[in-house]
């Protein structure tokens, strides 16, 4: 099974680097970029299976692609946040319209400040969507060129207590936040596999959960961003990392997703969610 690994899921980043983990299916772990190109990964067959935020295969339906959700991480409240300086003049979300907006757009970013606006009677479209991309965005915020950022983990945790940064949203109040772990129906992957994926994923958790220094010590031996074990340990220790099937529950989530991103014209058609795996066979 070709599994697909980006820096940004922790619980598939980990798996890569961790002894056995999904041993039983033969694994190959595929690394790239960005969640984002899960859905083109996907889609030509370079990966089987991957893990990302909500978002991502959402717009993968919308495309038409058939979306086939295999599991689900516990929500994940602290990792998503939005942040303005803290000399700013923006005291509220409801001051935010007009103003430019760093995000990774198309990653539950999107979905964060879409209900946070529409909170306040706003929209997408009242803000600047200012794609972050390689740029440092926290940068871009504290020079100006940005008058909010939406930021996650890592990054998330060394923001929190800067006295140049003011907070003015945070993820769990606002939206569930899980990462979802799907293929699509194309690449047909059976009941075993799906059962395995599944089972790895929860058994992995639980040894991540077990021993958080160990879980830190491969993160920062493999992080890009500069990120030591210290502040990796503090991530890891935070989140859930248990993991479910999908179920009604799940999808539920993904639907009330899905209908926001259209009501504000991120999507140009409304996106249906499907049945659970294990209710289509």
């Amino acid at each position: 099974m070709r599994i697909g690994v980006h820096p940004n899921n922790l619980h598939l980043r980990l798996a890569s680097v961790w002894p056995s983990a999904f041993a039983g299916l033969d694994p190959i772990f595929v690394p790239y970029d960005e969640g984002r190109d899960t859905i083109s990964l996907l889609e030509s067959g370079a990966i089987h299976v991957g893990g990302t935020g909500s978002t991502p295969p959402i717009e993968a339906d919308a495309r038409g692609l058939h979306v086939e959700y295999v599991a689900a991480s516990a929500p994940r409240p602290a990792n998503g946040a939005i942040f303005v300086r803290a000399d700013s003049d923006i005291d509220s979300v409801a001051d935010l319209a007009g103003r430019a907006v760093s995000l990774i757009d198309g990653s539950f970013h999107t979905y964060l400040l879409a209900r946070s606006l529409e909170s306040e009677g706003l929209a997408l479209g009242d803000v600047k969507r200012i794609e972050s991309g390689t740029r440092d965005s926290l940068t871009e915020l504290l020079e100006g060129r940005v008058d909010a950022w939406v930021a996650m983990s890592p990054r998330l945790e060394k923001a929190i207590g800067r006295a140049d940064l003011r907070l003015i949203v945070r993820c769990g109040a606002t939206i569930p936040n899980r990462s979802l772990f799907w293929s699509l129906a194309r690449i047909g992957l059976s009941s075993a596999e799906i059962g395995g994926v599944v089972s790895e994923l929860a058994r992995l958790g639980s040894e991540i959960a077990a021993d958080p220094v160990r879980a830190a010590h491969l993160l920062a031996e493999s992080d890009r961003s500069g990120t030591d074990a210290v502040a990796w340990e503090r991530v890891v220790r935070f989140r859930d990392f248990s993991v479910v099937p999908i179920d009604a529950a799940v999808l539920a989530e993904q639907q009330e997703e899905a209908d926001t991103l259209f009501r504000h014209g991120h999507l140009d058609h409304a996106v249906a969610m499907g049945l659970p795996l294990e209710a289509k066979k």
